[in-house]
């Protein structure tokens, strides 16, 4: 099992109205990641993830690119002190 990791991920761009929140919530429980996504008043997404550096490293990756539909500008990561006080991954509103 890999190291433990922390992200508070923005993702900036047409991120909202394209399910992005979705897919990432489909995406993190595909890969096992735990955490929340949700809108932001500016029109970016933010999230939080929890879980294997690997995993969540391939989370961020995906956010890239995003959804169908999406298009993204920016991604801005900070790395924080692993928690692990998720026991899934939702979608906050």
């Amino acid at each position: 099992m890999g190291e433990k990791v922390r992200a508070h991920v923005f993702v900036s761009g047409v991120v909202q109205g394209v399910l992005f929140r979705y897919y990432t919530q489909k995406m993190a429980y595909k890969l096992g990641v735990k955490g929340w996504v949700r809108n932001t008043r500016d029109g970016r997404v933010e999230m939080v993830l929890e879980g294997e550096e690997e995993k969540v490293n391939k989370l961020i990756e995906w956010a890239h690119e995003g959804p169908p539909y999406a298009s993204v500008a920016k991604v801005e990561v900070d790395w924080e002190d692993y928690l692990g006080e998720f026991d899934s991954f939702s979608i906050v509103y």
